[in-house]
């Protein structure tokens, strides 16, 4: 692409603040997303992704948080649980699918078949779109945008550009811990000793998961509730180029708990084009939970940079 025109192509690339995977208490919540009214980001996500056990913030609450940044600018989509297990979690979906104000994030294809033909959605990283006929086919049903597998490396996201959907969206997961995995057992209760139906909710201690150590003391995995992340940080803040070459028109950073305001920044001065790739990765490692890697990206292992 000549530079001229890649040059464009970042320009008008968007940022979003994807769902909050971690389980935060009420307050805190309340207040990340208030601060998140004057950050520089054009899509928020909002809802419970991971455990329909994290009760303290409700589809109303998510609603009310969704009109303030509404009203601040910004596109606004709730997301669906990855791992839905009792008729109680298709109720809150139900619920979530027919909110009939904001757009919706399908992370199951029980979500995806809710909304087929009745409105346009995301789909979300969870669901398993790998080849450019899942794409056509989830584009025909009202799918807008998609986030790719996270495992997705560089090479096999230009495949799939090359055959995308007319009007479909492409949105990177370009910073975070990595969710690898889900399961219907409960690891941080079972850290703790703890059975999965009465958990007391511990997953609540760790605001950036639980991080686990091999026996030789190296990062390993982090632990959050019923879902694996990995223990490095995913970030592509020096890809956004390459990322833009490929026709990504959207960069997802995943919420943290702290320095998160300095995270966008960087990123929005990267879109901009008032920083090098070399500025932003020596003025991100320091706020990040974890060392920066972007293994799947290049075709190798995850936990390489």
């Amino acid at each position: 692409m000549h530079a001229g025109r890649l040059r464009a192509a970042v320009a008008l690339m968007k940022l979003a603040l994807g769902p909050l995977l971690y389980f935060w208490p009420r307050a805190r919540v309340l207040d990340f997303y208030a601060c998140a009214e004057r950050w520089p980001v054009d899509i928020v996500y909002l809802g419970e992704v991971v455990c329909a056990r994290r009760r303290e913030v409700r589809l109303r609450d998510w609603l009310d948080i969704g009109e303030r940044l509404a009203a601040a600018g910004k596109e606004v989509v709730l997301s669906t649980q990855a791992v839905l297990e009792s008729e109680a979690d298709l109720r809150a979906l139900r619920a979530l699918v027919r909110n009939g104000r904001f757009g919706v994030e399908a992370n199951d294809m029980g979500a995806v078949r809710l909304l087929a033909g009745h409105a346009h959605f995301v789909a979300g990283p969870h669901i398993n779109l790998y080849n450019p006929q899942a794409l056509r086919v989830l584009a025909a049903l009202g799918m807008k945008r998609w986030v790719p597998p996270l495992e997705l490396a560089r090479s096999a996201l230009a495949d799939m550009q090359n055959e995308r959907p007319l009007g479909v969206e492409t949105e990177a997961f370009a910073l975070g811990r990595m969710p690898l995995a889900f399961s219907a057992r409960c690891f941080t209760a079972r850290h703790h000793g703890l059975r999965k139906d009465d958990c007391g909710l511990r997953c609540r201690d760790d605001p950036d998961g639980l991080p686990l150590r091999t026996q030789e003391g190296m990062s390993f995995l982090v632990l959050n509730g019923i879902q694996t992340q990995s223990a490095a940080v995913c970030s592509l803040a020096g890809q956004i180029e390459a990322a833009a070459a490929l026709g990504v028109d959207v960069l997802r950073l995943s919420p943290q708990s702290a320095h998160m305001e300095e995270v966008i920044e960087w990123f929005r001065a990267r879109i901009d084009g008032r920083c090098s790739a070399a500025q932003a990765d020596a003025a991100l490692a320091p706020l990040l939970p974890g060392p920066m890697v972007a293994g799947y990206w290049h075709g190798r292992a995850g936990m390489h940079a």
